[in-house]
């Protein structure tokens, strides 16, 4: 096959790149040392994270002046996410560090005043007017299409700016700023989105570039609803896998977190098998899931940490599923079967390596930010949410939430936040408030929800899971309250789970909150709704989101 040089300074998740780039027919070389890039016919630089970081490690291992010189060699070059970035002459994110400068413009970070940031999920790459009026695409980018972005810096767009530089450009909308999510120019190809988890659309312009179809002609106009800008209404499938009595990994579900078959009026039959984790990623990914989530709840704690069972799922995940893929369960500072001391950071790039685009952290992040306060909301760098969103980026935490409803008569009778609810307590009770838990919901702590989404966000978690006790297993519909109270105190996304029953479940918490997306399980799991079922309704009801594409 022909080959590709790929450069990977501890990116984060580059398996699905290179499961994207063999999916359409090629072969990957990496580049170990500046004296490789001279060889590199066609090279992808990929990034995830810190701007500042990423161009610092480029420039002390001596990468940015090869780049440079195979750049101006006229030989292909592709850069995505921070890649692209590092194409420009700096960033707001770290304003002392010079980018390699081939695009004059700079970065800046979105405003955060009427919207999540970072910016996290599907969006538009719609190519610029000349593009339109011939009726051409850049790289097969598609009007109708929709791609996954993930960052909090972006490069304004200013209509001719980089036109008369002779820079194509594809835009995206964010709230009102327009930002750039690809540019090309000559044997430059660049996007801020990630092809490789953008699903057929994506792989799509990975092969265009890679093959050197620079423009095409698109078949046809799409109708004008396929072509609506900004970001799209996420549906994400969840998948909580666990060894059973017989030790084989299976996909299963819990009433009230408990995931065993009911004998009679007790639980103690076997573990739910609803199952395999594999072939039901795969099955979610081609219904139109946004993204698949695997939450590891036991943890697999038996084993050596490099052979968990669960890297082996995101390996073979990763191959045929090209959506990103989050993991939870175990994340945390650990000792290894043999007594070697593992860090979180350590587990977490083993899973990052493995297929894995975010990690997942519950119970460890509660204990955390009970010590943030205890400390006076001081940080002290050595957390797991710290130390991984400082390597990979915020975006590449998420913090799943374990909350339950704690009646109150009054806000004086509790020192913690307090909502009033419309669904009063058993005692009548007006008032409730949000205790979080740790260990699958087992043990509660005295911090509330508020207390918990703050501190982590200061942290540098990128993204809250936010989950209910009362409501999982109910088929009864999200906790609309709960998630109101969250979005209106933290300016990450949050990703809405727990109670989701029927279609309708999710248009109600699109349409009543500002959640960034709605997370599905058991309704999905028992066959009683697909995920396309799911999405037909959302754009029935007039609500963004992105459709399912074919493969290439």
């Amino acid at each position: 096959m022909p080959t590709v040089h790929l450069l990977d300074y501890v990116a984060g998740n580059v398996r699905s790149l290179v499961n994207a780039i063999e999916k359409v027919g090629y072969t990957v070389e990496w580049v170990r040392s500046p004296a490789d890039i001279p060889a590199a016919e066609k090279l992808i630089i990929p990034g995830v994270g810190h701007f500042g970081h990423c161009l610092s490690q480029l420039e002390k291992a001596g990468y940015v002046e090869p780049i440079r010189k195979h750049i101006a060699a006229g030989k292909p070059f592709m850069g995505i996410c921070v890649g692209l970035q590092a194409l420009f002459q700096g960033s707001e994110e770290d304003p002392e560090v010079r980018g390699i400068g081939v695009i004059p413009a700079r970065l800046k970070r979105f405003d955060d005043k009427d919207k999540s940031v970072p910016h996290i999920g599907w969006n538009s790459a719609n190519t610029s007017s000349t593009a339109e009026v011939t009726g051409e695409s850049l790289y097969g980018l598609r009007p109708d299409s929709k791609y996954y972005y993930v960052h909090s810096y972006a490069a304004p767009y200013r209509q001719g700016e980089l036109e008369k530089d002779g820079w194509a450009v594809a835009t995206a909308r964010y709230g009102d700023e327009e930002f750039i999510g690809a540019v090309a120019r000559d044997n430059v190809f660049a996007t801020q989105f990630h092809p490789e988890k953008s699903g057929a659309a994506g792989l799509r312009a990975i092969k265009a570039f890679l093959d050197g179809k620079r423009t095409e002609k698109l078949a046809e106009t799409p109708p004008a609803a396929a072509t609506k800008e900004g970001l799209t209404r996420r549906v994400i499938a969840c998948l909580d896998v666990r060894t059973n009595d017989q030790g084989d990994l299976v996909v299963t579900k819990g009433d009230q977190y408990d995931v065993r078959e009911r004998d009679g009026v007790s639980t103690g039959g076997a573990v739910r098998n609803l199952g395999k984790p594999v072939d039901m990623a795969r099955k979610y990914y081609e219904q139109g899931a946004d993204e698949v989530t695997f939450l590891n709840i036991t943890s697999f704690r038996n084993c050596p940490v490099a052979d968990t069972p669960m890297l082996e799922i995101l390996r073979r995940t990763s191959e045929t599923v090209f959506v990103p893929l989050t993991i939870g369960g175990g994340i945390r500072d650990t000792v290894d079967t043999d007594g070697t001391k593992i860090s979180a950071l350590d587990i977490a790039t083993m899973y990052f390596k493995s297929g894995a685009d975010k990690v997942s952290i519950g119970s460890d992040a509660v204990i955390a930010a009970e010590e943030y306060y205890a400390r006076g909301k001081k940080l002290n760098a050595t957390t797991a949410i710290e130390t991984i969103s400082a390597a990979y980026g915020n975006q590449a935490v998420v913090v799943s939430v374990d909350p339950r409803r704690v009646y109150v008569a009054s806000p004086d009778a509790t020192p913690h936040h307090t909502i009033k609810t419309k669904t009063p307590g058993p005692n009548g009770e007006n008032y409730c408030w949000y205790q979080c838990t740790i260990k699958g919901g087992r043990e509660g702590r005295d911090v509330d929800v508020r207390q918990l989404v703050q501190a982590v966000e200061a942290m540098g978690a990128g993204e809250i899971l936010l989950n209910c006790i009362d409501k999982d297993g109910t088929n009864s519909g999200f906790d609309i309250e709960l998630i109101n109270d969250v979005k209106d105190a933290i300016k990450i996304p949050v990703i809405a789970s727990s109670g989701a029953g029927n279609p309708g479940h999710f248009a109600e918490v699109f349409e009543q909150t500002a959640t960034d997306a709605a997370l599905g399980a058991g309704m999905f799991h028992r066959g009683e709704y697909t995920v396309k079922q799911v999405k037909e309704y959302l754009q029935g009801r007039g609500l963004l989101v992105r459709q399912f594409e074919e493969d290439i």
